[in-house]
């Protein structure tokens, strides 16, 4: 059991900053720890659950953080050993605090429209048929794990390998993708902040859309207005039925994480976007 006397993230933190104190942040997931130094600056220490998720988070910080100068934080110190990273705090509240249907709702999605827009652009691939073959094969993964632990049925299998054939013969779009953007790792305060890289790699451009349009937006199609205002491409009916075609990536990993970590609310997400789907 690791304990704060041994914990790797304040002895990293400790041998780059100095004295720092942990700030209790109830928000926060356990392998995160929010840090106050001697000068009253913040910063997170964190270790990702996997080891892949550290090198996808460093990387992303290292490779395409130029991109977004001014939006996410700074990594200040690495320990690969131990997979830890520390961080500079992004100055702002999460955007899943504001009041739903305010101002400053509508706000926050505009600026992530934005934000977003300036990645893709800087790091857009024209369409090919290799994205789309390498999800097919990883939607047929989910399904196979789906399948196996009883969670679909066989109307429910075949429906979503159709999907992966779908996406196996359509070309598309590839840009660097953060793959979980959504209001919980945006802040807003005097500039947008973006936060939670663990995710992010070069996927399908749309499929970034997927947390909002399956979470989000279906309940609150104004902020989707606001969101493609801010990000300057609506999409084209070619690329909504796309983004249909993500809902299945979406549904069946909701139900296999739901089912693994028993979160029901994480099922129940995977049932309602699979019923979407039928």
């Amino acid at each position: 059991m690791i304990t704060l006397f041994d914990d790797p993230r304040l002895n990293l933190a400790r041998g780059a900053l100095g004295a720092v104190r942990v700030v209790h942040d109830p928000v926060l997931p356990s392998r995160v720890l929010r840090l106050v130094d001697a000068e009253g600056n913040e910063f997170f220490a964190k270790q990702p659950s996997e080891r892949d998720r550290y090198v996808r988070e460093l990387r992303a910080h290292l490779a395409w953080g130029a991109h977004l100068v001014g939006h996410t934080p700074h990594v200040v110190g690495q320990q690969d050993t131990t997979s830890t990273l520390l961080l500079t705090a992004v100055p702002g509240i999460r955007a899943d605090t504001l009041a739903p249907g305010s101002p400053e709702d509508e706000l926050a999605y505009y600026e992530a429209g934005r934000v977003l827009g300036k990645l893709h652009r800087a790091t857009s691939v024209p369409p090919s048929r290799a994205i789309g073959t390498e999800l097919a094969q990883r939607l047929r993964d989910w399904i196979a794990r789906a399948d196996r632990a009883g969670l679909i049925s066989a109307v429910e299998r075949n429906g979503l390998s159709h999907s992966a054939d779908d996406l196996a013969n359509t070309p598309m779009d590839s840009a660097t993708c953060h793959l979980d953007y959504q209001p919980r790792n945006w802040l807003v305060g005097d500039t947008f902040g973006l936060c939670d890289f663990e995710h992010m790699r070069r996927d399908a451009r749309i499929r970034d859309f997927a947390r909002l349009e399956f979470r989000h937006w279906q309940t609150a199609p104004h902020l989707r207005t606001a969101f493609f205002a801010g990000y300057g491409q609506p999409l084209n009916d070619t690329e909504q039925q796309l983004l249909e075609s993500f809902g299945a990536i979406e549904a069946v990993t909701a139900l296999v994480r739901g089912h693994e970590q028993d979160d029901p609310a994480l099922s129940t997400h995977g049932r309602t976007v699979l019923a979407r789907l039928s």
